[in-house]
């Protein structure tokens, strides 16, 4: 997006925002699907956790996307946007066998994780399709906090712990239609990625009837100008051609699952706020911005990037920033950055906020949500209000002491 068209929504909307640009989430979505134009039966499942807003979940329908969900609560807003159950997939960890029986019920597709809850649900519902999450044990991801494939991770089913599957699914006669892993986020190296989908290969062959092989994704995107990503064109010319050979060996042609999230959103994204003060320490010059961790907690949670710029002034000289929030905590965005030469009221602009940032938002510190706008077809969409006094205390329930 321009900056002026950045400039716009701040001043017609006021700050802080987000603002999400419909036309590169469409590019990625494109971007991927020519990535693996040489596959007969591809199905993109966007994994909504990332941005759950029901007017991009209504823009990712309107694209030919699926959806993956984590929680029943997901599920209901895919259903609300739209979406058909049969295009659900329903992803979820540690969750009561109640809440996937619910989902199941619902007609969306179950994929378990779990030796117990795969023996409960094959108990309760052995004719409702099911796919197996298995955990490769291969590392892979950014960093200790989204790498979720290797051993010590609570996700999926070991494979060491494969014969325990195939009991149960005799037992059970569960009707095991596909097999799925999510290996991690930020994954850079598709040669761990390729040997992953080898595991799950192997392991295919132990089911006859599988409609699908799901990859999840985790392919990284870019964070700043000279930042590497996923060579995602190079990852779909060599697993296409694994994958025809797997079909061919396997009998028939099957689908082919991805589920990303921050590849689609993540770089649409964009989170505007406004410098309250400049202050002027010994040893730094801090930027203070009209928000904090409770709107962008991701610097501080995972010390993720986010490229900062002043859109009021991008050709100033440039000085080096600490941009730090208004929370009453240590509560930085990015340390001595060299930014734009900034001013008190100057708009800065975040980029890649369209993943996991409005939805890790919070109430602390008693502050309002921001509002979030959808910039599509050359003109701003309000899709969230900005939240009020009401808002904030619309479920509390007073008590008087009198």
């Amino acid at each position: 997006m321009e900056n002026q068209h950045l400039l716009s929504i701040a001043k017609q909307f006021g700050t802080p925002i987000y603002v999400y640009d419909g036309n590169k989430i469409a590019e990625q979505y494109r971007r991927l699907l020519r990535s693996f134009s040489g596959v007969s039966n591809l199905k993109i499942q966007y994994a909504c956790k990332a941005l759950t807003n029901i007017s991009i979940l209504k823009l990712m329908k309107n694209l030919g996307a699926g959806l993956d969900t984590v929680s029943i609560q997901e599920v209901k807003l895919g259903l609300k946007a739209g979406f058909q159950p049969e295009e659900i997939f329903f992803t979820p960890n540690g969750v009561s066998i109640e809440e996937i029986d619910q989902v199941g019920k619902m007609g969306v597709q179950i994929i378990i994780d779990n030796l117990s809850m795969l023996e409960q649900f094959g108990n309760i519902n052995p004719q409702a399709p099911t796919c197996i999450r298995l955990n490769p044990h291969i590392m892979a991801g950014g960093n200790s906090k989204i790498s979720v494939g290797h051993i010590d991770s609570k996700f999926g089913i070991s494979i060491h712990q494969f014969p325990h599957i195939k009991r149960i699914v005799e037992i059970t006669k569960m009707k095991i239609n596909g097999i799925h892993m999510h290996t991690g986020s930020d994954i850079l190296d598709i040669d761990v990625f390729l040997q992953a989908t080898e595991i799950l290969f192997k392991y295919a062959f132990e089911f006859d009837d599988l409609e699908f092989i799901d990859f999840g994704s985790g392919f990284k995107v870019s964070y700043h100008q000279n930042d590497s990503e996923t060579n995602i064109e190079e990852l779909g010319k060599k697993l296409t051609l694994r994958f025809k050979e797997f079909c061919k060996n396997y009998g028939r042609e099957i689908i082919l699952a991805f589920e990303p999230g921050k590849f689609l959103v993540s770089k649409a994204g964009f989170f505007l706020a406004k410098v309250n003060t400049i202050k002027q320490t010994t040893s730094t010059v801090f930027a203070h911005v009209d928000s904090g961790f409770n709107h962008l907690i991701r610097p501080m949670f995972y010390d993720a990037f986010h490229q900062i710029n002043n859109i009021s002034s991008n050709t100033g000289k440039c000085r080096y920033y600490t941009v730090v929030g208004y929370i009453c905590e240590t509560d930085t965005f990015g340390t001595n950055r060299k930014i734009s030469e900034i001013t008190e009221g100057d708009i800065l602009a975040f980029s890649n906020a369209g993943a996991y940032c409005y939805m890790m938002s919070s109430n602390y510190n008693s502050r309002y949500r921001p509002a979030e706008v959808l910039w599509y077809k050359h003109k701003a969409h309000l899709i969230r209000n900005r939240e009020s006094f009401e808002d904030l205390i619309r479920h509390q329930v007073e008590v008087s002491w009198d």
